[in-house]
């Protein structure tokens, strides 16, 4: 399996920002936004380039530990956000970003928030699937077509995969244990990809934690649809029951891996 490449992901920051920033010219951003509850669009738009902020912050300046701010979720004050003021306010900070991550330069040694994540290689990856993400929140919300690059999407299916892994989360989130048992395996299947893609993932919950691997296998759940909207549907943006999926096999197996793996 093969990320994108430094290069690649600097410049989808400011891709998938752009793309953000040209939807809501003209919307209404205090449209409510589902998949993010108790958040308008425009609360949305302002927690992305928040958190933007802060990892060019934490990029620049080489931070070794802990910032003493984090990336705000308290939104109260952005109710009422004109597009024509957080449009150009988003796409500066993408930009200040992708500057930050391109001067430091791949494999460069800054503090980050997951253990055993290095530095800015997590930082150029995340921020590409956070601004992805979200975009699709904003999009979704604003009653608009989301559309993303097939890599981009394979890329972000695999780096949610190795993140909802991490060990860590059986501390964080004790009933994630509940999962493990014999037998207990997932099959997400691309429709839509090229065979040499090879997008298809397994999710093994039959040993002592999480694994995952890209390979055609048979498991006790399967999931085939789109590479876009099995995205979505592990990200909890888009519901598998209806919709463009097929699933075969055990659906309360699959249900409760999707209540209690996340990251977020």
């Amino acid at each position: 399996m093969t990320r994108l490449s430094y290069e690649r992901y600097c410049a989808e920051i400011i891709t998938q920002t752009g793309l953000l920033a040209a939807r809501i010219k003209d919307a209404d951003l205090t449209t409510p936004v589902p998949s993010c509850p108790g958040w308008n669009a425009g609360q949305l738009l302002r927690h992305v380039g928040e958190g933007q902020r802060w990892a060019e912050t934490v990029v620049r300046t080489k931070a070794a530990e802990p910032p003493s701010g984090t990336a705000s979720r308290e939104l109260d004050a952005y109710t009422h956000e004109d597009p024509a003021v957080v449009g150009p306010w988003l796409t500066e900070g993408a930009e200040k970003l992708a500057k930050a991550l391109s001067s430091a330069g791949p494999g460069t040694e800054v503090w980050t928030p997951l253990p055993g994540q290095p530095g800015t290689d997590f930082y150029v990856r995340r921020f590409t699937h956070e601004t992805a993400i979200h975009r699709a929140d904003a999009t979704l919300a604003l009653g608009a077509e989301y559309v993303l690059d097939q890599e981009v999407a394979v890329d972000g299916i695999d780096e949610w995969m190795e993140l909802c892994s991490l060990p860590m989360h059986f501390e964080v989130r004790p009933e994630m244990r509940e999962l493990l048992g014999p037998g207990r395996t997932l099959h997400f299947h691309a429709t839509d990809t090229p065979p040499e893609a090879n997008a298809e993932w397994v999710v093994d919950l039959t040993g002592d934690v999480i694994t995952w691997r890209r390979t055609h296998e048979k498991a006790a759940v399967a999931v085939r649809g789109p590479v876009t909207d099995l995205l979505l549907a592990i990200y909890k943006r888009r519901p598998i029951d209806g919709g463009p999926f097929e699933v075969f096999g055990d659906t309360e197996l699959l249900g409760s891996w999707l209540e209690r793996v996340d990251f977020g």
